[in-house]
């Protein structure tokens, strides 16, 4: 994955985002929140899994010997740790306290770890695809105003990391055989299926507080990823 494009085409948008944040500020985090259980135990899943140091994208972003890309992976990283400092202040703000580690993060971790940057990817991307239909969930039916808030800032940002993922696995496969790109999607599909599954059932609870059930939120998630797959192998 060394093909270059033009400076400044990954990194532009992370940049007049970070400077859109500092300017508008943090939510309003003394105003307090009132959060359903199992949306706290939810979140504190969520936010073990947005804390990352990122180090082994970084470098293997920096293998791919784009120095932009490697300065956008770079800033999406400390979007994601933004995430988690706005989820663990949420937290806080209702009350409750964070989690130091939950087997599901885990699991991601080695999974992105055993190969190179595009296996990393897809594994990222499911991961990002899942976020953007669970912080839906919160934003328009968590009821809290301090949570509907962290929600959409947090959706803000996760709406620009999936096209960003996409548009460098496409830039990955585009030299790969017809045969191998049909192959690879099937496997990412049954990939991204079970852990769609897993979520629904370790965070059923939550998303239905929020009046999406289990089955709709598979479905409705699942139909983001074929969505998102089309794109990259398009």
């Amino acid at each position: 994955m060394g093909s270059q494009v033009e400076p400044g085409v990954w990194s532009e948008g992370f940049l007049l985002r970070a400077a859109q944040r500092s300017e508008n500020g943090d939510p309003q985090w003394s105003a307090g929140s009132e959060l359903d259980p199992a949306i706290v135990r939810s979140l504190q899943k969520f936010q073990v899994g947005e804390s990352g140091d990122g180090a082994h994208l970084i470098a293997n972003a920096a293998a791919a010997g784009d120095r932009d890309y490697e300065a956008a992976v770079r800033l999406f990283v400390a979007e994601e740790q933004n995430h988690a400092r706005m989820l663990a202040l949420l937290l806080d703000a209702g009350g409750a306290q964070t989690k130091r580690w939950h087997w599901s993060d885990s699991v991601f971790v080695r999974l992105r770890r055993l190969l190179g940057l595009r296996l990393e990817l897809m594994i990222l991307t499911i991961a990002e695809v899942v976020a953007l239909r669970y912080y839906r969930a919160l934003a328009d039916g968590g009821g809290d105003r301090l949570l509907v808030d962290v929600s959409e800032r947090i959706l803000a940002d996760e709406v620009h990391h999936v096209p960003f993922q996409t548009r460098r696995l496409r830039l990955g496969f585009r030299d790969t055989s017809a045969p191998a790109r049909f192959a690879i999607r099937q496997i990412w599909r049954a990939m991204a299926a079970a852990v769609i599954v897993v979520v629904a059932l370790d965070h059923g609870r939550a998303v239905c507080v929020c009046g999406v059930s289990r089955r709709e939120f598979v479905i409705t998630t699942m139909r983001i990823f074929d969505d998102t797959a089309a794109e990259v192998f398009s």
